[in-house]
């Protein structure tokens, strides 16, 4: 690479990561393109060199959260299961687990459920959501299909509901004035879901 292109690479990325921070403490309409170029720092051909608008770096900042979002998840649930040997329920309780306690994390709160289906539009929102998490829970679902433990014609309806449902509890962990509290009990109703929706 050279260096020239690793210079607007590096930019890019400072770019990236002080729109996040920005994003999640003031919201997209709290931040402004000013307010990015004074905390980053760089010009403002710098910054639409790389991005046309506020817009086009908002939806940079959504793929980088949804990016370490999905290997976050990727990881708890690489650490209960055997690739030889996958155990799809243990794979979709990790799974759940893992997007309930970041989205607690305010910089996924405030960016991937509150503001990117208002800023990028429910259709943009559902393709990068596709794309990661829902992408995801299919991909397990239908192993758990495989494996008989769900009817196969309603795997990937099963996708959604559990995402969905899931989505609510981070969401009221997230809210909740005793955190620990909360997230105990959203433990229990992941297990108690997966209890019912998969047959053992």
């Amino acid at each position: 690479m050279s260096r020239r292109a690793e210079q607007s690479r590096t930019t890019r990325e400072h770019l990236v990561e002080v729109a996040t921070g920005l994003f999640a403490a003031r919201g997209y309409e709290g931040t402004s393109i000013e307010a990015v170029l004074e905390e980053a720092g760089v010009s403002r051909g710098a910054l639409y060199h790389h991005f046309k608008g506020k817009d086009a770096l908002f939806d940079a900042v959504l793929a980088s959260v949804e990016l370490r979002i999905a290997e976050e998840t990727l990881a708890a649930v690489a650490d209960v299961t055997d690739p030889a040997h996958p155990d799809p329920v243990a794979g979709l309780r990790a799974g759940s687990l893992a997007w309930i306690r970041l989205a607690g994390d305010p910089v996924v709160r405030r960016i991937v459920l509150i503001d990117a289906p208002a800023v990028l539009g429910w259709e943009r929102w559902r393709e990068i959501e596709e794309e990661n998490a829902l992408g995801g829970v299919k991909a397990v679902m239908q192993t758990a299909a495989d494996a008989g433990l769900v009817p196969a014609e309603l795997a990937d309806l099963f996708a959604h509901m559990l995402l969905a449902s899931v989505n609510e509890l981070a969401l009221v962990v997230a809210r909740s004035d005793d955190r620990a509290a909360a997230q105990d009990t959203a433990e229990k109703a992941v297990d108690a879901l997966l209890a019912r929706l998969l047959r053992g």
